[in-house]
This record gives C-alpha cells, sequence and structure tokens, in this order.
C-alpha cells in the first residue's frame, strides 16, 4: 500500500456533498488520518468493502475520517439523488463528494473501483490500495501513522450530520426479487428490512419471514435475521433465499416456519479459473435464484459467475464462468460474466442478467455453452430499443421470460423492456420506475418491484394500467 509521500491534491468539487450538510476541501482534515474511498454504488465489490470501512471508522474512531469518492461508471450513477438513495440503501456512515466528472478519480491516479487512499495527518497521501480485502492493509499503515504521527493527531472527533431517509416511515424498504405459489400468492424480499414478505394480490401481509433486523440467524420466522436478502426460489412447502451480504443461501420451511442456513457460513467465497470446480464453494454476494428439477441455479454476482446447487444435498458448486469480470462467451468454464442478477429460462437456455454488462447473456444447458445476445462489454451501455446489435441498456438487474420474450428490468434506465428472441428486437414497455429489480407475470398482471421507490406496481397487460400496490398488514 506503500506509495512516496505527495501532497493529497483537493477533494471538493462542483458537484457537491452528500451525507453532510456542508462541503469540505481537503485542509479541514488536517491533523486527522483520511481515508478515501473511490466507489460507485452499482458495483458489488464496492459494497463489498462496506463492513470494512465501518470497522476502521468504529476502532479508529477519533483519529481516522473516511470520506467516499462517488466517481460513477453508469450515467445514472452520477446524479445526487441516485448516490443520496444508495447512501441510505447500503448505510455508509461517512461523507460522500460527488466526483461525477471523474477529476478527483484523475487526480489521485485511480485505475479501478473499488479503490482507497490513505492521506496522512499533514496532508500526504502515503498509500493506495485497489480492489476487495482493505482492512488488513489499512489498519497496518494506520498504526504506523499512529506511531509516527503520535501528539501531531487531532484526537477530537470530527461528527457529521448524516442523511435521514426521507422514507423513513414507508412500509417497504428497497423490495427487491419475487416469486409466486400457485394459489397466486406473492413472496417478495423486503431487503431493506431485512425480511421477506408474502402478500396476496391485493397486497395484504399474510406471512413475514424475519424479525427485520440485520443478522444472520436462524430460528423461527419471528427471531431469524438477514442482511439484505434478495433472489427466492419455492419448491413445494420450501422457499429458498439468497441472503446476498450474508454470502448465503438459506431455507425457510413454510410448513414449520423455521429458516436454516444451507450454504455458506457468512464469507466471502473466491475461485477463479481452473481453481475448485466439482467441490463445495461457498456463495459470494448471491442476488438471484432459479429452481430447474432439482437443481438451484445461483446468481453468484460478488465472484462474477453462476453456480448450482443439488438440492438433495446442499452442495453448492461452480456451474459457468471463470470468475474474471468480463464479457466472454464460449464453454461454462471459458464464459465470464459481469455481476450476475437474474435468472429466468426458456427450454433449456438459462438466461442471465448481467448487469455491470447491461447484457443478456444466454447459458445452453445441454450443449454446456455460453452466448449473449444482448450485450456488448462492461462500458457500452445507455437507453436505445431497437435491433439487438444497437440496443443499448443500462445495469439492469432482472429479467423474467413469457410467450418467447425476455422481460428485462433495466434498472438504471428506470424501464422494463423486452426483448424478442425471435426478430431480435429490443422495445420499452413499461417507464417511469427507479431502478426496478424484477418481474413477475400473474394471469394477466405484470408485477414490478420499484426498488428505490419502496413499492410494489402491478401492470395489466390488457390496457397497460400501471398501479402502485397497497402493501399493508
Amino acid at each position: 500500500m506503500k506509495l512516496p509521500a505527495v501532497n493529497a491534491p483537493e477533494i471538493n468539487t462542483q458537484y457537491g456533498w452528500l451525507n453532510t450538510d456542508k462541503s469540505y476541501s481537503i485542509k479541514d482534515f488536517r491533523g486527522k488520518i483520511l481515508l478515501l474511498d473511490f466507489w460507485t454504488f452499482g458495483c458489488i465489490n464496492c459494497q463489498h468493502i462496506i463492513p470494512d470501512l465501518k470497522k476502521l471508522e468504529q476502532e479508529y474512531a477519533k483519529e481516522l475520517v473516511v470520506v467516499g469518492v462517488h466517481s460513477a461508471k453508469f450515467e445514472s450513477e452520477k446524479t445526487n439523488t441516485n448516490i443520496r438513495k444508495a447512501i441510505l440503501k447500503f448505510g455508509v456512515e461517512h461523507p460522500v463528494v460527488n466526483d461525477a466528472d471523474y477529476k478527483v478519480w484523475q487526480e489521485y491516479g485511480v485505475k479501478a473501483w473499488p479503490t482507497v487512499v490513505l492521506i496522512s495527518p499533514d496532508g500526504k497521501v502515503v498509500g493506495q490500495h485497489a480492489g476487495e480485502g482493505v482492512y488488513k492493509p489499512v489498519k497496518q499503515n494506520i498504526e504506523l501513522l499512529l506511531k509516527q504521527y503520535d501528539d501531531k493527531i487531532n484526537r477530537e472527533p470530527i461528527v457529521f450530520k448524516l442523511e435521514k431517509s426521507k422514507e423513513a416511515n414507508t412500509f417497504l424498504k428497497f423490495p427487491s426479487k419475487m416469486v409466486n405459489d400457485e394459489a397466486g400468492n406473492i413472496w417478495f424480499a423486503d431487503s431493506g428490512n431485512n425480511r421477506v414478505l408474502k402478500i396476496n394480490s391485493d397486497g395484504k401481509v399474510l406471512e413475514i419471514i424475519g424479525k427485520g433486523s440485520e443478522g444472520f440467524g436462524d430460528g423461527d420466522f419471528s427471531s431469524a435475521t438477514f442482511y439484505e436478502p434478495h433472489g427466492l426460489a419455492l419448491k413445494g412447502n420450501t422457499l429458498y433465499i439468497a441472503d446476498t451480504k450474508n454470502n448465503s443461501i438459506r431455507k425457510a420451511d413454510l410448513t414449520t416456519k423455521k429458516v436454516e442456513t444451507v450454504a455458506g457460513d457468512g464469507e466471502m467465497g473466491y475461485y477463479f479459473f481452473n481453481d475448485k470446480w466439482d467441490v463445495p464453494v461457498k456463495p459470494n454476494s448471491p442476488w438471484d435464484l432459479l429452481i430447474d428439477g432439482e437443481v438451484m441455479y445461483i446468481a453468484n454476482a460478488g465472484n462474477h459467475q453462476v453456480l448450482k446447487m443439488d438440492l438433495a444435498t446442499n452442495k453448492v458448486t461452480r456451474f459457468a464462468g471463470t470468475g474474471r469480470e468480463a464479457l466472454a462467451n464460449g464453454s461454462l468454464k471459458e464464459s465470464a460474466f459481469n455481476q450476475p442478477s437474474g435468472l429466468t429460462k426458456i427450454g433449456d437456455i438459462l438466461y442471465v442478467a448481467d448487469s455491470e454488462a447491461s447484457a443478456v447473456r444466454a447459458i445452453d444447458l445441454k450443449k454446456q455453452t455460453v452466448a449473449t445476445p444482448l450485450g456488448k462489454g462492461l462500458f457500452d451501455f445507455g437507453d436505445k430499443d431497437g435491433d439487438v446489435d444497437g440496443a443499448l441498456l443500462q445495469h439492469c438487474v432482472g429479467v423474467t421470460a413469457k410467450d418467447g420474450k425476455i422481460y428485462i428490468a433495466d434498472t438504471y434506465n428506470g424501464k422494463i423492456k423486452t426483448l424478442d428472441l425471435k426478430n431480435e428486437r429490443v422495445s420499452t414497455l413499461v417507464a417511469g420506475l427507479n431502478e426496478p429489480n424484477d418481474i413477475l407475470f400473474i394471469d394477466n398482471q405484470m408485477w414490478i418491484s420499484d426498488t428505490n421507490n419502496h413499492q410494489l406496481v402491478k401492470v395489466d397487460l390488457k390496457n397497460s394500467e400501471k398501479k402502485v400496490v397497497e402493501v399493508s398488514l
């Protein structure tokens, strides 16, 4: 992490600050050890280091200040409104400056998300670390700085006025993935409230799974805890839950009303290229689930792969992807994904919402190959309908199949789009949403999780009428 000490460039920008009530310049933090976190909110790897940052903030509350520098990848990530939503969603507890034009990023020579930069109490850049696993190297360097500067450190804590959610009183918070049962009831992940709800078609809550507080505890429905659950899959009287930030798969027995962990232990699993095929692996930010017979596929967003779970043994193994973040087709072991976040299936083809590439991928389960019917690469994104060769999405998170079409939650464009597989065309079906995460069809109704509006919406397929579902006890 060590770098030659140089004067720290300015961090104040024309786009403003969030999670605080004032602007800051680099000189305002003289006397403190300053850690800059360069991030963009859709990046799963950036989300992974938030617990490390919180731990450092707690351990060095008097000596350390953390400042987030939000250098957006996608256009939708550049607005203060959307950054503010992400701050609240992920529980960021330090000031964030909007670096929408990459000026601060360039001044500090940053080349990847996430990257942290350490600045000494006298305003010198003394270290930089790219990627995850920041806790240990940063802690080691903080300890060195504490010894070096000792009596020159200002140990009076700086108190920041953090953002408070204007939606604090909404019943739902960041609802995510959905699945329905044979009776037409809907189960969905109320991810911001760390719980799973079952509602009827009118929005009445029929069941709550989870205490509602952040945690990783098994038990009955009223005491079990989750940490930002997303994907769901239903088989008989068993509901499988992708407990995303706990890096685990949980199983809810709908008869006994008990929750148990069937895969993962809270730690993120990492495996790349030829490593750990055909042996049990740990999930890493699992985002969506799909059951096909006795196998459950897992969109393993955190390690850019698709996993599979044997439902008879609960054994989770690698299925597709090298672990490299890239858009690469070919055999299952040659292919590469970009934060897969949604799954659906037509016949022998498993379709994947490959969010960071703004792409839809197709895994042929018989041929054991991966193709890309829509999308071009990590930095090819936009909002354009038409032939698949020219159409563009922006960080799509959900896919659902119906009548030979793929319905896409084009998340950062706030739209639901369709990919007509036969005619190879993309068209917009619903607009005006705020980061939709999933789509579900029940009879003539299309259900949408309008995630950042903290609501579910249903659209009548006959007349396109859109209605907010009033979810209540």
